[in-house]
């Protein structure tokens, strides 16, 4: 989908509701027959519910003009409006049950549509915005968000408009049969309230915006808190975060208060209002009856249109002030929409890897914070060849991978695979053709085979097992009582970092790339399963272009190619014996790691 242009902060709201209008359309008009004859059973519950004080008027008048001297015959027509109030009471009620069935259809639909259009939005965007997000806070603002359009859709259609016209409707009829007065009294009341309503929704809409921003960040906190368990046992940090949780409690808690002071001034400014009305057209409808201008089946019709059509109006009230505060949560949601990926495809084509050459031409790169990592970088990784990645610590090595994979662009100079630059290419055709074993493994909150399946969903139990033999993970699945469905746990946590790490090296075997990246694949795991799984790697990298990006040196010696990388450039590039005998950086490296893997030998003879 082609990113939605970004709303200017200024932009009016009328304008903004006018774009998120067009938005929901297409979801409406997806079901337009059910909405058609939703809105039909509308007007037949509108014209029901006006007919209603009638039939009501008509009984009382007859009931009370009758006495003991009156024919049976006579008791029949008051019988008989009394079945048509309680049919029209019954049709009132009914249709506005079919009209929530039938249009309940298209409003699920259009939460689902949201839903799922946020999360696939949500995944199209930068790794620099999932840097910064909350995850508990994005997820509280969703869900808000696509209840926010169900509550917005389904009052705006049947609610707002119709009830204007019933209030059209009352008005009406009051001014043609009765006094004017009773039509006055009546326009004054909608007038004040509605100017009430609006006036004082928008004063505390603020406050509303506040609370659904501090549930979302309390919510927020518990989850990092949560998610972080182990971290904050190896603290003993638990008062430190009760603390901070119950510090943004209590900004949530002040942020409700003003939330439930304001709704307690705007609700009783509205019945007092409505109070003041209906006692208002009793008195003169009492009037009238003792001046015997009106009956009082008539007084009966002005108060039953009084309570009718009040409580859609009082209802009114709510439904402005949940719209003002679904469209506060809608803003949040779209927000999320305008947010613009930082990677895009525009026109790409799809990838063809035909021999697997990777070059990276004069790369420069400065991270979205300012902190310049690649500086002219020029690095060519042959068709079919190993190549280690080595250097001290933030010379850029994982932010090659990060590059590869397009979860940034360089702002100057070109990387190419098989003569054809990155940006030419659609992301997906790019990253079907590379294979990763990150340094830190996250794995989902499944099973064992699922999460190696997530390489390749349709992998035969065959290709799982030689898998799973190939990445030495076959001693976890014979102790695991449930084997292959054994759980992993939230982020893999019951896993160690050793078994998370070999898990993540027979997933990427599973899926068979092109191109592997290997980005501290073996840092969690002992030296003899280290070596098991390197001579492993070297076996399926054998005839394919692959990066590994190493920290013990000892592991990558048999590479075709290592690159030394210092201060975002290449300084040096050979065999390991070539390196060792320019004895330049690469030597320096070597000679540090064999002092320090000595004097940790000693440290364990001397004990």
């Amino acid at each position: 989908m082609k990113a939605r242009t970004r709303l200017p902060e200024t932009m009016p709201e009328r304008l903004r509701v006018m774009t998120w209008v067009k938005t929901l359309w297409p979801y409406l008009m997806e079901y337009r027959w059910r909405v058609l004859i939703a809105l039909l059973c509308l007007l037949a519950a509108k014209l029901a519910s006006v007919a209603m004080p009638f039939l009501l008027k008509y009984q009382v008048d007859h009931l009370a003009g009758l006495n003991a001297t009156d024919m049976d015959w006579w008791l029949w027509f008051p019988l008989g409006l009394l079945l048509a109030y309680g049919a029209v009471r019954f049709l009132n009620v009914f249709v506005g049950e079919v009209r929530d069935v039938l249009f309940g259809r298209v409003t699920e639909r259009a939460m689902r549509r949201m839903a799922l259009r946020v999360f696939q939005h949500l995944h199209r965007l930068s790794l620099n915005f999932h840097l910064d997000r909350q995850t508990g806070a994005l997820q509280r603002d969703i869900e808000r968000g696509t209840n926010g359009i169900s509550f917005l859709m389904r009052f705006m259609i049947f609610n707002i408009g119709p009830t204007f016209i019933e209030l059209a409707l009352v008005i009406g009829i009051l001014l043609v049969n009765y006094p004017p007065v009773f039509a006055l009294i009546t326009s004054l009341a909608v007038v004040s309230y509605v100017a009430f309503s609006v006036r004082v929704t928008e004063w505390r809409t603020e406050y509303v915006r506040q609370a659904n921003q501090m549930d979302s960040s309390t919510h927020a906190r518990a989850l990092d808190s949560l998610l972080n368990y182990e971290t904050v046992k190896y603290f003993t940090a638990e008062q430190r975060e009760s603390l901070a949780y119950d510090e943004a409690l209590a900004k949530w808690e002040q942020a409700r208060r003003k939330n439930r002071l304001t709704l307690f001034l705007l609700n009783s400014g509205q019945a007092l209002i409505i109070s003041v009305a209906m006692a208002a057209m009793l008195m003169f409808a009492a009037y009238y009856v003792i001046r015997g201008e009106m009956t009082v089946g008539d007084f009966t019709l002005v108060n039953a249109f009084m309570f009718q059509l009040f409580l859609p109006l009082n209802l009114l009230g709510f439904v402005y002030r949940e719209i003002k505060a679904s469209m506060a949560n809608i803003e949040r949601l779209f927000e999320l929409l305008d947010e613009v990926p930082g990677v895009a495809d525009d026109g790409a084509s799809t990838l063809q890897v035909t021999q697997g050459r990777v070059e990276f031409e004069n790369v420069h790169f400065t991270y979205p914070n300012g902190r310049k990592v690649l500086n002219g970088l020029n690095l060519v990784v042959e068709p079919g060849q190993t190549l280690a990645l080595v250097g001290t610590s933030g010379a850029g090595k994982s932010t090659l991978t990060r590059l590869l994979w397009r979860f940034y662009d360089s702002q100057q100079g070109d990387i190419r695979i098989d003569g054809q630059s990155l940006r030419a290419v659609s992301q997906q055709s790019l990253r079907s053709e590379l294979g990763i074993v990150p340094q830190d493994t996250v794995l989902f909150n499944d099973t064992l085979k699922n999460n190696l399946l997530y390489a390749r969903p349709d992998a035969t139990d065959e290709a799982l097992q030689q898998v799973a033999d190939m990445s030495q993970l076959s001693g976890l699945l014979e102790h695991a009582e449930q084997g292959w469905e054994t759980l992993v746990g939230e982020r893999g946590l019951k896993l160690s970092g050793g078994e998370k790490q070999r898990l993540a090296i027979a997933r990427m075997l599973l899926k068979q790339p092109a191109i592997q990246l290997f980005d501290e694949a073996t840092s969690s795991l002992d030296s003899a399963t280290e070596s098991s799984i390197m001579r492993a790697i070297q076996r399926v990298a054998k005839g394919k272009t692959a990066i590994i990006i190493a920290h013990r040196l000892s592991t990558i010696v048999d590479a075709d190619q290592i690159a030394v990388m210092d201060a975002g450039c290449v300084v040096e590039q050979g065999t390991h014996t070539q390196l060792l005998q320019r004895k330049g950086a690469y030597w320096r490296l070597w000679q540090a790691q064999l002092r320090t893997e000595e004097g940790g030998s000693h440290a364990v003879t001397d004990h």
